[in-house]
C-alpha cells in the first residue's frame, strides 16, 4: 500500500471543461468529511466536486450530480488499483458547454486522478502499531528520543507518564523495556 507524502493540485482542460483534481493526505474519516466541506465552499461556483476516498478498510465516492457511476466509481477504482490508503481525491469540474458523455466523463475523470497519482510523491506504507506507554517521567526525555515527536499523539502527567504514540515493528521490540500496550495495528 502507498500513500501520498504531501497535499497536491493538478488541473485538466477537456473539450473546453475545466478538472481541477486534488489530493490530500487524510488518517480518518472525520478529517476527509471536514475537508469535503470546506471544498465545496471554496468551490462553490463549481459545476461538480466528485470525490473518493480510501482510509483504511472505509472506502467511499461520490458522481455529486454527475451520470451515475461516471466520475466516483472510476476515481476510487484507480486509487484502489494503485493500492493507495488515506487519500482523499476530490474533481472540482467547471462545464465547458460540451457535453461529454458517459464513457468520456469515466475516461476524463480516470484521466485527472491519473494524472494527479504520476505527479504525486508517494511513500510505500509498512506495518505499525498504535501503542500506550507508561514510564517514569525520569524516562520522558529518552523515550521521546526514541520516539520522535512527530509520531507522538497524546501525552499526558498522570501518576506517571502517559503516552500514546505511532511505533514501526523494529520500534516496538526496542519499546518492550517499557511498561507498553498495543492499541491497534495501522499503516505507517
Amino acid at each position: 500500500m502507498f500513500r501520498i507524502i504531501e497535499n497536491s493540485e493538478s488541473s485538466l482542460e477537456i473539450k473546453r471543461s475545466k478538472f481541477i483534481t486534488k489530493l490530500y493526505y487524510v488518517t480518518t474519516v472525520q478529517e476527509a468529511t471536514t475537508l469535503l466541506q470546506h471544498i465545496r465552499k471554496l468551490y462553490k461556483d463549481a459545476t461538480h466536486c466528485c470525490y473518493a476516498y480510501i482510509i483504511d478498510q472505509e472506502k467511499k465516492s461520490s458522481d455529486d450530480g454527475e451520470p451515475g457511476g461516471t466520475a466516483g466509481v472510476p476515481m476510487l477504482d484507480l486509487l484502489d488499483k494503485r493500492q493507495m490508503n488515506y487519500i482523499l481525491c476530490v474533481v472540482i469540474r467547471y462545464f465547458g458547454g460540451i457535453k461529454l458523455g458517459a464513457g468520456g466523463l469515466v475516461r476524463a475523470y480516470s484521466n485527472c486522478v491519473r494524472i494527479a497519482l504520476e505527479q504525486a510523491t508517494l511513500k510505500e506504507l509498512e506495518a505499525g502499531y498504535r501503542v500506550c506507554l507508561h514510564t517514569e517521567f525520569s524516562k520522558e526525555n529518552q523515550l521521546i528520543q526514541l520516539l520522535g515527536k512527530n509520531n507522538i499523539l497524546k501525552k499526558e502527567y498522570r501518576d506517571d507518564l502517559y503516552i500514546e504514540a505511532i511505533v514501526s515493528y523494529d520500534l516496538l521490540q526496542t519499546l518492550q523495556a517499557f511498561s507498553l500496550e498495543i492499541i491497534e495495528n495501522v499503516w505507517i
